[in-house]
């Protein structure tokens, strides 16, 4: 295993209502991935993932790309240090 961290980011476009949320939780869940998504009432979404450096760097870029329906304009992203407080990856409301 490799360095471990987190990042928070906020991903802007036509993200919610194009299933979005299931779509990065199937892939952060199969980089071996802990956190959640979130729609926010700006209509973006918030994700905060935790993991190994590499992981997470493949999954920000899955997130700038997002499913097909989607079509992503930015994503903001925050990097930290893990906190460990995940268990799993998921889908909050």
């Amino acid at each position: 295993m490799g360095e471990k961290a987190a990042f928070h980011a906020r991903v802007f476009g036509r993200v919610q209502g194009v299933n979005y949320r299931r779509f990065t939780q199937r892939q952060a869940i199969q980089l071996g991935i802990q956190g959640y998504v979130r729609n926010l009432p700006d209509w973006s979404v918030e994700v905060h993932a935790e993991g190994d450096k590499e992981q997470l760097e493949k999954l920000l870029e899955i997130l700038q790309k997002g499913p097909p329906s989607a079509r992503v304009e930015s994503v903001q992203t925050s990097w930290m240090a893990g906190t460990g407080e995940y268990q799993g990856f998921s889908v909050t409301y």
